[in-house]
């Protein structure tokens, strides 16, 4: 049995050597393996949180941006609808301003027109009046056979068409 028990049997030197073995491999491994990956991993942990916070930092800069952005649409709309209303009094205005102008020059007109009719009048009743005293001396001349004074008849003529105008 000597041979199972060799298999099966702990050696305590083999167990030390094993023991030791073992705080050696963990050493080194420590050494050159875990504090080289462990830096690693704190590193890409470090470069991950960086990566977030920047995002983070993006997300917000990004939503003071939009914020900012929908305060100046806000405004442009604003400034865009008092333009147009501004326009809209100023076409108003201009609008009452033409009419005015408009009126006023059919005003001119419509009296100029009064004023010519009314010289027309005048000089068409003149007219008549150095008519009918041409008439009225002809007839006279005729009736008297002799002839009158032209300018002396003309007066009284003219007196005469004038009394006559009053009355009616």
């Amino acid at each position: 049995m000597t041979g199972f028990e060799s298999i099966v049997g702990v050696d305590p030197w083999t167990a030390l050597f094993t023991f030791l073995n073992m705080l050696i491999t963990f050493a080194i491994l420590g050494k050159f393996l875990f504090k080289p990956v462990k830096k690693m991993i704190d590193e890409r942990q470090k470069e991950i949180d960086d990566t977030y916070a920047g995002a983070d930092a993006a997300k917000k800069a990004a939503e003071e941006l939009k914020a900012e952005y929908e305060s100046k649409l806000e405004d442009a709309k604003s400034e865009r609808d008092e333009i147009v209303h501004q326009a809209v009094i100023r076409a108003q205005k201009r609008e009452e301003e033409i009419l005015a102008e408009a009126r006023d020059s059919a005003n001119a007109i419509r009296e100029k027109a009064h004023a010519d009719i009314e010289q027309e009048k005048k000089k068409a009743l003149n007219e008549v009046k150095n008519e009918i005293s041409s008439i009225s001396i002809g007839i006279a001349e005729k009736v008297c056979e002799k002839e009158i004074d032209e300018d002396k008849h003309k007066e009284l003529v003219l007196d005469f068409i004038s009394k006559i105008g009053e009355a009616s």
